[in-house]
């Protein structure tokens, strides 16, 4: 496995981001970043702080979080098996994902969507409905 890495040994953690797979485009990166969902070791980031083999990253991807150590860096995007060993999960932090997983699974998840348009009863129901309240 062939990792570029600059001369000081730093990559900017948007790069990283996409490159480890965790954002489909570095944009989604670079959003989830400025949004506050990922943190370098405690603290928020920008998308252009590098990040460095060793640094502690919490990442808020949906309802998921991830809690990782960097092994190796890239800016490039690979395959699925080299960006896993890229990083690190904690095992706390896969046992929370994993908890949270069956939680929402016992709650049920959202509701199913209709499967079209309403026809003209499923209409009069919803005017009916709205009144109401």
């Amino acid at each position: 496995m062939n990792h570029e890495q600059p001369q000081e040994h730093a990559v900017r953690i948007d790069k990283w981001l996409w490159a480890a797979r965790f954002f489909k485009t570095r944009a989604l990166a670079s959003a989830a970043v400025s949004g506050g969902h990922a943190q370098i070791d405690g603290s928020r980031a920008k998308p252009s702080r590098n990040v460095q083999i060793g640094s502690r990253l919490q990442i808020k991807r949906g309802e998921e979080l991830f809690e990782i150590e960097v092994l190796a860096l890239s800016e490039r995007r690979g395959p699925a098996k080299e960006a896993a060993l890229l990083y690190a999960e904690t095992d706390e932090s896969q046992q929370k994902r994993e908890a949270a997983r069956e939680q929402r699974k016992l709650i049920g998840g959202p509701m199913a969507r209709p499967e079209g348009r309403p026809d003209k009863r499923d209409r009069k129901k919803i005017r009916r409905f709205i009144l109401k309240e």
